[in-house]
């Protein structure tokens, strides 16, 4: 009972929070801001919601955010928008990114499957999936499987990356194995922590990082 009120209180604040945008009704989306205000981002992301310019970064499957919240402070000069369902996770990093004053970082609360009624052509630069749920027997389910990367390609800019970072050893192996050079793919390659790794594995604390960078060209991509 008191896990649940705890949640009730969170998604009650959550309807104040500058930062988070929510769609409540996936049989007729729609998304809401501010005291259940509608709201409508398509395609003016920047403009509209971070109010500047910069370049539109999403976090898929973002949980509490804090990849989100690290990566919006280290790059002020891009936006970046965390995306999950689940909106008592959400609540952690917005609550954050306040905290913390970061005005380049937001949440987006719907579905994977429903980014793209949100999301204008090309309005998005970079994806980043990070540590994903590997479904090991249902690669169906996995972000990185092709009928989520051939969503994603449409509210992509051309040139633009898709990183995924995993620790998971056997979804590396499988992820590795499917990709076939030049079909959509700029590089793919892994960095054992012990031989130095990129600056951004700085947040986080993992045996093996896998990071691939995929263009988006508008081509379907097998994984």
């Amino acid at each position: 009972m008191g896990r649940s009120k705890n949640k009730l209180s969170k998604f009650a604040e959550m309807m104040d929070f500058p930062n988070v945008v929510q769609n409540f009704d996936f049989l007729k989306p729609g998304l809401v801001g501010i005291g259940g205000k509608k709201v409508d981002y398509k395609g003016s992301w920047s403009k509209d919601f971070f109010k500047n310019d910069n370049p539109l970064i999403l976090e898929l499957a973002c949980g509490r955010g804090e990849y989100t919240v690290a990566l919006a402070a280290a790059f002020p000069d891009k936006n970046y928008v965390g995306v999950d369902i689940k909106g008592a996770r959400i609540w952690v990093g917005a609550k954050m990114a306040i905290e913390q004053g970061l005005t380049n970082a937001g949440f987006l609360r719907t579905r994977i499957e429903q980014i793209g009624l949100f999301m204008g052509e090309g309005e998005v630069d970079e994806i980043w999936i990070t540590f994903p749920d590997p479904f090991l027997l249902k690669e169906r389910n996995r972000l990185t499987h092709h009928r989520f990367l051939d969503s994603y390609l449409p509210f992509m800019k051309p040139g633009g990356y898709i990183h995924l970072k995993t620790d998971d050893d056997t979804f590396m192996s499988s992820v590795w194995s499917r990709f076939q050079p030049g079909v959509g793919v700029k590089s793919f390659t892994t960095t054992p922590i012990s031989m130095g790794a990129p600056s951004m594995i700085r947040f986080w604390s993992t045996k093996r990082i896998m990071s691939a960078s995929i263009w988006a060209e508008g081509k379907r991509l097998n994984i």
